[in-house]
């Protein structure tokens, strides 16, 4: 009996460890947002626009919004500074956490992982930091590509750091390991996987869960990884991108999460670089190939899976793509429609959030019959690329273009 109740309190424990995550594109990573009682239209200049931030720094990391208060990164001269917001717009604090990329597109790439009154930040150097919630003071770091000698493809680091029970996940890549896990509370070591070559990615791991099975998925330049989380033991992998039979672009931009619906995960890079649907046998050690798609090369977007169907943009070329829907049990394409370009998108209470690269927001129903937008508008401050994921907490849609934040008012 005492064993019982003892397993109940860690399971309890860990569950309510997950259920306190506030992280990028949602809380399992993959664009869905629980909120709901939100507005199905907009007004024509957009929902209300409650306050907005300057001097963040420069990135395209996603805002986040915990117990009222907003935690965003972004590059200020060489450094990448995490930042404090109340919801009247003042900043609490800002403080460093590490160097910055220096050299092709240097801007911040990771969103803070919030786990109860701690914060985890990766900077564009690989530096990974653990912070007060509340002060913004230092509690651990480790120097995670430097130690473990990451091998960088040309835009250094963007990973968001994932929070599995007590550990944090990073993925390194290159020839010493793929993925490590730290203690979330002190930074020591727990695992390192043995190493499956190839440079660093770009995207970030989540959590597969399906009947018994639960994995780390995580990504390096090459292979999709399906990990112990209590290990760090390699249980499969799957090769994606093959740099001797590609002759595009410079490849290797693989951004995207993997997205997964029961025993299937499905993969996407831009590109003109093929996607692919992945089966995982019944017992949980290997995948195939269920089917290949030329025309679903989402850039790094993200795409939503929501009843029998995946939604997102493709790409033309770096600055064109297109809207498309896929039937995810065929990989059957639905539509291929325009609205202005490519851009990201999340989902919250039935409806599609999209925020292209012309700066336009966009809300839009998930219907296989078409790509209809129903209301939007367009992001006049700040500068550069739109490329930060939306996020949308307490009722609120947080965007972030350069080193300006808006909060928009999205209650019904």
């Amino acid at each position: 009996m005492k064993n019982l109740l003892l397993g109940i309190v860690i399971l309890t424990f860990f569950l309510n460890s997950e259920a306190q995550i506030t992280q990028w594109r949602g809380p399992d990573r993959d664009g869905h947002f629980s909120e709901t009682g939100l507005l199905k239209s907009w007004p024509e200049e957009g929902p209300e626009l409650l306050f907005e931030v300057e001097k963040i720094g420069k990135g395209w990391s996603s805002p986040i919004l915990v117990d009222g208060t907003i935690y965003t990164t972004g590059m200020i001269d060489t450094l990448d500074y995490l930042t404090s917001i109340d919801m009247e717009g003042n900043i609490n604090w800002q403080v460093s956490y590490g160097r910055s990329w220096n050299k092709s597109f240097p801007d911040t790439r990771s969103t803070p992982t919030v786990d109860g009154e701690r914060i985890y930040v990766q900077s564009g150097t690989g530096r990974l930091t653990c912070l007060n919630r509340e002060t913004g003071a230092e509690i651990w770091a480790v120097d995670v590509d430097k130690d473990f000698e990451t091998e960088y493809h040309i835009w250094g680091n963007a990973e968001t750091p994932l929070i599995v029970d007590d550990k944090v996940i990073c993925s390194p890549g290159g020839k010493k390991t793929s993925i490590v896990a730290f203690n979330k509370m002190n930074g020591e070591l727990i695992w390192e996987s043995k190493s499956l070559g190839g440079p660093r990615a770009y995207a970030s791991a989540t959590i597969y869960k399906y009947k018994d099975f639960r994995y780390v998925l995580a990504v390096i330049g090459t292979d999709l990884i399906a990990l112990q989380p209590e290990t760090g033991e390699i249980i499969w992998s799957y090769k994606y991108f093959n740099p001797e039979k590609w002759k595009g672009q410079s490849g290797l931009i693989w951004t995207n999460t993997p997205v997964f619906n029961e025993d299937e995960i499905f993969l996407t890079m831009g590109y003109d670089y093929h996607a692919v649907m992945l089966k995982m046998d019944s017992t949980g050690t290997s995948v195939s190939e269920k089917f290949i798609d030329q025309t679903f090369d989402n850039h790094h977007h993200g795409v939503i899976y929501h009843d029998g169907h995946l939604y997102g943009s493709n790409w033309q070329n770096n600055k064109r793509g297109k809207w498309v829907c896929m039937k995810w049990e065929t990989g059957e394409i639905i539509y291929v429609d325009a609205w202005d370009t490519k851009g990201a998108m999340i989902m919250a209470d039935g409806l599609l959030y999209c925020y292209n690269e012309k700066g336009n927001v966009g809300l839009a129903k998930p219907d296989p019959e078409g790509f209809e937008v129903i209301s939007q508008f367009k992001v006049t401050k700040g500068a550069g690329t739109h490329w930060a994921h939306p996020f949308i907490a307490d009722g609120k849609l947080l965007l972030r273009h350069g080193d300006v934040l808006m909060v928009h008012n999205i209650k019904e």
